[in-house]
């Protein structure tokens, strides 16, 4: 006995003293277990991920260049140029990096599983498809192959960290461990991850899961062509996709009108039918997940950073500094955000940031600018707790750096809560969205890029008619995803404190009231 315990505690001292990689060095066995399988999944989908991988670096530095650019362009507007021309360049080559990963074959693509096609005759063969499938048929195997692959990539990358956990990790237990096990048995927070997972598979693979392409059927309509069988000649004809378009629109009126999972007269399939101008539905509300995602995603990135830095800042430092961050937290949220954000529109009109990601850059400085405060007060409370803590106290005993001690002792403990609410916040970001799109005028998600909002507004006058499914699908789409952006939050939230459920509005309500 007295041997068994020496050894466990000669193997959590080595444990303690050692790295990662020695540690998966004198233990290789899990982690090769796991990396080989996790290779193989990546390699399947090389070409996404290596496009997904330069999407993100192509957003940082336009990002970073707009920013500097903004500030250069004050003092020295020759300076402003050669930041402008750089990053266009820097950009295009990204893009032409981007496109050529873009065009590397993965086991999910439209090439792969091909779904748009025609047929030959009256009652076909149809052509072109996968296997010679009807549209339908191909576009619902791709679609299923794709939310499989990404339910074993999320399952695989949670069976990382439990590889990590039993072998590698230097304690045997952290507060962690628990959260999980209550994650696990609770079941709203279990809904709110397969949303979240549902819909952000939906914006990563939106190319693959459409059952046409953005550019072919919305953006470029009059630059690709498509075949079908026309009955009446008994031939196949060409046509243009805009043409197509034209004929197959829904507006509630006799024929007028392609439904959810109906083929229009050129034999192209909709899975939730087409807009007013014919458009295709399902392809126009992917992407119009991409965009509201990826914006919501920039917004609070970048209002959480702020959130973190001033409310580890006021908690520490306390006095002028917690008065000053007060006194700025509440001048931000004394302005409208429909009035700046107004003044923004029109004040970057024609300048280049305003077509950065389609107008969603400047959104997300905006939304990200003047959300940082409601966030600042829903972590402010916890800083300040975890601020007169006794190991703080050590810390600063002993000289150690303001900086190291945030970032080591308190950092840890403000992240869950500041999960919780940006979850939260990040439906308040897609619904605001949605309402500029929706409302028009200049604000928004440029058009003919696609958003949800936009869909809603095309087909609010026809609720009542037989296109219901214009401005219903969208509108659920919107509901679903902020329901299980706020069951994530309240999961999180629970997992973090079971004791009681209304202990973070607590905290959140004394981080705005606390001095």
């Amino acid at each position: 006995m007295c041997a068994t315990v020496t050894e466990g505690t000669r193997e959590r001292d080595w444990h303690d003293d050692t790295t990662l990689r020695e540690r998966i060095a004198a233990n290789p066995k899990p982690a090769a277990s796991w990396a080989a399988i996790a290779l193989s999944l990546v390699a399947l989908e090389f070409g996404a991920f290596v496009a997904g991988l330069l999407l993100v670096i192509d957003a940082g530095l336009i990002g970073t260049t707009a920013l500097i650019e903004v500030f250069v362009g004050v003092f020295s507007p020759a300076a402003s140029e050669s930041i402008v021309g750089f990053q266009q360049s820097a950009s295009a080559f990204l893009d032409g990096l981007r496109s050529t990963a873009n065009g590397l074959p993965t086991l999910l693509s439209r090439e792969t599983i091909p779904n748009q096609g025609y047929k030959t005759g009256p009652n076909g063969p149809w052509e072109n498809t996968f296997l010679g499938l009807e549209p339908a048929v191909a576009w619902a195997i791709r679609a299923t192959l794709v939310y499989l692959y990404a339910f074993f990539v999320a399952i695989w990358g949670f069976r990382g960290w439990v590889v990590f956990r039993d072998h590698y990790r230097n304690a045997d237990w952290t507060p962690r461990d628990d959260v999980v096990d209550r994650l696990r048995g609770h079941r709203w927070a279990q809904f709110g991850i397969a949303v979240v997972l549902i819909f952000t598979t939906m914006a990563l693979f939106a190319p693959a899961l459409g059952p046409t392409t953005v550019e072919q059927n919305i953006q470029s309509p009059y630059s690709h062509e498509l075949q079908y069988f026309d009955s009446e000649s008994g031939e196949v004809e060409t046509i243009f996709a805009g043409d197509a378009n034209f004929n197959s629109k829904s507006k509630g009126n006799g024929d007028q009108n392609v439904g959810p999972m109906t083929y229009d007269d050129f034999g192209r399939f909709h899975p939730f039918g087409t807009l007013t101008n014919g458009r295709d539905l399902f392809t126009f509300a992917v992407m119009g997940a991409r965009i509201s995602l990826t914006v919501s995603a920039l917004a609070m990135g970048l209002a959480s950073i702020i959130a973190i830095i001033m409310s580890l800042a006021s908690a520490y430092y306390k006095g002028i500094v917690d008065l000053a961050t007060i006194l700025t937290a509440d001048g931000i949220t004394s302005i409208p955000q429909l009035l700046l954000l107004l003044m923004v529109a029109m004040a970057f009109q024609g300048h280049w940031l305003a077509g950065v990601f389609n107008g969603g850059f400047l959104l997300a400085l905006v939304f990200g600018l003047t959300g940082w405060p409601g966030l600042w007060r829903a972590v402010r409370g916890p800083a300040l707790q975890v601020s007169e803590e006794e190991w703080i106290d050590a810390a600063q005993s002993f000289g150690q750096r303001p900086s190291v001690t945030m970032r080591k002792h308190m950092l840890p403990y403000v992240l869950p809560y500041l999960l919780i609410y940006g979850s939260m916040a990040v439906g308040g970001i897609v619904i605001a969205l949605s309402a500029l799109s929706f409302i028009g005028s200049g604000l928004g998600i440029n058009p003919p890029t696609p958003a949800w909002g936009r869909a809603i507004s095309m087909g609010r006058n026809y609720v009542s008619t037989q296109s219901w499914h214009i401005a219903l699908i969208p509108g659920m789409l919107i509901v679903i995803l902020v329901t299980g952006l706020n069951a994530f939050g309240d999961g999180i939230r629970d997992a973090i404190d079971p004791e009681s459920e209304g202990s973070a509005e607590d905290e959140a309500a004394a981080g705005g009231t606390g001095g």
